[in-house]
């Protein structure tokens, strides 16, 4: 076997890579919105201290983490700025902002796909 062949061979297997895929932002968004969702209960629970720190590190480290994935989805052009920017500036106090225009920017390649099907034929 050549190097060529195995160059090429290699290529033809499917990467272990995870993708930037626009689904797995949407779904790691709603994940991250859940976390916030859940820290403001136990923050709103008296004596739950154990829990706010558990669920406070985890909103923390995945604002961090959505940030830097957004970074790069805008910079690959998965989503747009605007998501981009509502994911990572806004979704510091409330990313139930991200989720909301992941569910938009959805709804917008929905009905962008929908006139291009009907255009077509």
């Amino acid at each position: 076997m050549t190097h060529d062949t195995r160059v090429l061979d290699a290529a033809r297997r499917p990467s272990r890579v995870p993708s930037l895929r626009f689904g797995t932002l949407k779904r790691l968004s709603f994940a991250h919105s859940t976390v916030y969702a859940i820290l403001l209960v136990v923050w709103l629970i008296p004596g739950l201290h154990a829990f706010e720190f558990v669920f406070g590190l985890a909103h923390g480290l995945g604002w961090i983490a959505m940030c830097a994935l957004s970074l790069a989805a805008v910079r690959a052009r998965v989503i747009p700025l605007r998501l981009g920017f509502a994911v990572a500036i806004i979704g510091a106090v409330g990313p139930f902002v991200g989720s909301y225009e992941f569910v938009r920017e959805q709804r917008r390649r929905d009905a962008a796909g929908a006139t291009a099907e009907a255009a077509l034929g």
